[in-house]
């Protein structure tokens, strides 16, 4: 088909709206347009998501740059075995005080750490197959379990809200049983930490008959903290660990859809049998080689994030409130009443909060965003004070 100018201004026009929509969120650049309503009173036209654990500050502009290059071979295939060498080489380079190479047959690729997981079921897990996992929990996993007809064995966190791994070894050590363990660590939505101790304990004993999944979504917030270590930087010996990372979160690359997992070539050999073909799309792989270069980008996000945790922190006590201890870029906070009426409460005021845990129900996840949206969180938390709720 003959592509006149005036198409093919279009185009670019269109092209130069969805660039800018890949721009990095800021403080400033992320100023919101508002409205009068007839009361007088500003409205925003956007709601502020707090509910999805972004990264507040957005991506590298070297990623973003890396996207607008990628576009040039849209036409072509991705070729996904350069970012596994990519990924392995990163990996090896980085792990810090122990002699190991990781090699390119031992990293899956996939649409985000959720095809990931899916893969990951889809492997280990059939009819008559267990998967053993926490709850609360990142519960996507249990769908794609469910969807290969495995039983979901659920195992409540301790009072900590750290993973009850003993429970979970009573599951997987019964007679005949095989399968799935899914450790999200840190934990979503509690924020909180297992220990790699107790990790390390749990997985010389747990059944050879099961494949043990880590998923590390939030691993550079949490390195703060003495009791966390990477099974990455410090890897197992156990082949049957699996270690899942995404490039949504501290990243900013959620709308990329890029994800991955470290363990052993047997193991991810049996995962990439489950992929879908072509499934991480080129200008993912591109963004995402140049977000692992940027070491600055990375570090000025994990400290930002470390100060706006702080701050929400300081607020909470402010206020007299509750929250679980965080080494994510979310908070667990507890409302001291019926989180439903905190959330219906934030939905009339132009805010998307993360959906309720049945279990706490009188907490709730809330992710942190910029200064400016922490402000206006808090601003309309304080309007509870002339709004009374049931207790």
């Amino acid at each position: 088909m003959t592509v006149n100018r005036r198409n093919l201004l279009k185009q670019l026009g269109a092209g130069i709206a969805a660039s800018s929509l890949l721009a990095p969120r800021s403080a400033s650049a992320h100023s919101r347009e508002s409205l009068l309503n007839s009361t007088g009173s500003r409205q925003l036209l956007e709601p502020i998501r707090l509910d999805r654990n972004e990264n507040a500050y957005g991506a590298s502009p070297k990623a973003i740059a890396a996207i607008q290059e990628s576009a040039k071979g849209t036409a072509r295939y991705p070729d996904s075995s350069i970012f596994r060498k990519t990924l392995a080489d990163y990996h090896s380079e980085t792990t810090s005080g122990i002699n190991r190479t990781i090699k390119p047959n031992q990293i899956v690729i996939g649409c985000g750490s959720t095809d990931v997981l899916r893969m990951a079921a889809s492997a280990f897990l059939a009819p008559g197959a267990t998967l053993i996992m926490a709850t609360p929990t990142c519960d996507v996993i249990a769908h794609f379990g469910r969807s290969k007809s495995a039983t979901v064995i659920e195992v409540p966190l301790r009072n900590d809200h750290a993973h009850d791994l003993q429970g979970m070894l009573k599951h997987s050590n019964q007679k005949e049983a095989s399968g799935l363990i899914y450790v999200c660590n840190p934990n979503s939505p509690t924020a909180t930490l297992t220990t790699r101790k107790d990790l390390e304990e749990f997985l010389a004993k747990v059944s050879p008959n099961f494949h043990v999944v880590i998923d590390e979504a939030y691993h550079h917030y949490a390195g703060g903290s003495g009791a966390y270590v990477s099974f990455i930087d410090r890897p197992s010996d156990n082949p049957r660990v699996i270690v899942t990372r995404t490039f949504s979160t501290t990243y900013g690359l959620a709308g990329a859809r890029v994800g991955y997992a470290v363990t052993s070539a047997s193991s991810a050999e049996n995962m990439i049998r489950e992929e879908l073909p072509f499934a991480l799309n080129r200008a993912g792989m591109f963004a995402a080689s140049a977000a692992l270069a940027d070491h600055e980008h990375i570090e000025s996000c994990i400290n930002q994030n470390s100060n706006d945790r702080q701050e929400f922190m300081n607020q909470v006590n402010a206020r007299m409130l509750r929250s679980l201890d965080s080494h994510t870029n979310f908070v667990c906070l507890n409302v001291m009443r019926p989180a439903a009426e905190i959330s219906e409460h934030y939905n009339n005021n132009n805010f998307v909060l993360a959906p309720l845990i049945p279990s706490m129900p009188n907490y709730l996840r809330v992710s942190l965003g910029t200064p400016e949206e922490m402000r206006e969180f808090w601003r309309v938390w304080d309007l509870l004070g002339s709004h009374p709720m049931s207790m």
